[in-house]
């Protein structure tokens, strides 16, 4: 880094020169036998480290540490990384000064989100023209249309060999440059798979069933799952195109998922897994940070711990709450503070679309903001209001979501009233979310 942008780094830490930064780094690789390389707009110390057999560490063994001061380098990092543990290769970016820094997990994302794409075409039509400009791609995953099975719901998920492949497929296709089929697409990351371990997987006995047909109703789904062993469902749970089967037992939850898989209900294909169990605190409901009430979660009836089951594979991390994929955990908390103006601070005019979905906590700017992701209209809210007995005015709002692509029209509107506007309306966004 530029000596003149160290020192402009909020004046924290010491302020080495080039030389001394050289001096330090050489004496670090002398010492440990690690190399190091600038690769990327990156700096690599490692990978591997002086003696290294076998393969490289397996997914899940990296971390991300973020706002690490401006003027801290490696011989000082890797003292501090090296209490946890032996470290196969550090990666150098520079962030903002003067903070603590954050630590995760590295999620080796291998898959994207790919949206706006012309809802008549087939997986194999979408495969072909992704590699026709990307490479390294593994398999396409296309949904049917909740309501005409032989239309796509209007965006897929590529999956490709390896998070370098996925990364530069991005890039190469961000810039809009590709229009496949004469339209612009949507790019972004997927989020990754959720991971359960084995030991909760192993309790699972609820099913998860999608591609159904809108008028299938659970009679006919517990019936179906019924017929190879009479009474072994306890009960079943639909939500549009897709349902929770609850099994009394877990072994026949099993040998239901291998008979039922690839079945056909009332003319429609299924595909059946063992459903994820929810983690409260990674669940939809904690995105929102707290501001869904105890009064509008109840009013929506979200699944106990028993109830909920998520769906198996990954969705956009833009769009985290969209149900009408599989599920995986909800983006990280929305940061909650405010911060002081301080003269020069530069200001630039952007678009509410250009966040992230981590910049939102009310359900009413996230359907506005997934709506916008899917080249629908905007939400249209349609308010409605009756008398309670005691005289109080209570209210509830309809939504109505309309696709530009195909002019069809969805209606959704929650079967509980509430007492002030926000509040209706919030309740009828979420809801909307939630059968979307």
């Amino acid at each position: 880094m530029h000596e003149e942008n160290k020192a402009a780094a909020n004046g924290c830490g010491k302020i080495r020169s080039g030389a001394q930064n050289g001096a330090a780094l050489l004496a670090l690789m002398e010492k440990t036998g690690y190399s190091m390389v600038q690769q990327n707009g990156q700096r690599k110390f490692g990978g591997p480290p002086p003696g290294w057999e076998g393969p490289p560490p397996p997914r899940g063994c990296e971390v991300f540490v973020g706002k690490i001061p401006r003027d801290m380098y490696e011989d000082e990092l890797v003292p501090v990384f090296e209490r946890a543990g032996k470290i196969y290769e550090l990666r150098l970016m520079m962030e903002f000064s003067g903070k603590f820094i954050g630590v995760c997990v590295s999620l080796d994302n291998c898959r994207l989100f790919i949206g706006a794409i012309p809802k008549d075409k087939k997986k194999e039509e979408i495969l072909n023209e992704m590699r026709k400009v990307t490479e390294g791609v593994v398999d396409v995953i296309v949904y049917p249309n909740a309501t005409d099975k032989t239309k796509n719901r209007g965006f897929a998920f590529v999956e490709y060999e390896s998070h370098r492949a996925a990364a530069m497929a991005r890039r190469r296709l961000i810039p809009g440059t590709f229009q496949p089929w004469g339209h612009t697409i949507q790019v972004d990351w997927a989020d990754p798979e959720k991971v359960v371990d084995e030991e909760t997987m192993q309790r699972v006995k609820v099913l998860y069933v999608r591609n159904l047909m809108i008028s299938t109703t659970e009679d006919k789904i517990k019936a179906e799952f019924n017929k190879f062993k009479p009474g072994v469902v306890e009960r079943v749970k639909k939500l549009r195109d897709y349902a929770f089967v609850h099994f009394f037992h877990r072994e026949d939850a099993v040998a239901a998922m291998s008979i039922m898989n690839g079945k056909c209900i009332d003319g429609a294909s299924i595909e059946v897994t063992l459903a994820k169990p929810v983690n409260k605190e990674n669940s939809w409901k904690q995105h929102f940070n707290g501001q869904i009430s105890p009064s509008s979660e109840n009013l929506l009836g979200f699944p106990n711990k028993e109830d909920g089951a998520q769906k198996s594979l990954g969705k956009p991390a833009s769009l985290s709450v969209r149900l009408n994929g599989q599920h995986s955990p909800g983006p990280p908390e929305v940061e909650r503070s405010t911060y002081p103006i301080f003269p020069g601070i530069k200001l630039t005019p952007i678009s509410m679309y250009s966040l992230k979905l981590s910049h939102f906590s009310s359900a009413v700017m996230h359907l506005d903001y997934f709506c916008h992701k899917n080249s629908w209209a905007p939400p249209e809210y349609c308010l409605y209001s009756t008398t309670s007995q005691d005289g109080k005015i209570l209210l509830v709002y309809k939504v109505l979501i309309s696709s530009i692509a195909d002019d069809s029209q969805s209606y959704f509107m929650p079967e509980k009233l509430c007492t002030t506007v926000e509040d209706a309306k919030e309740l009828a966004a979420q809801f909307t979310l939630l059968h979307l």
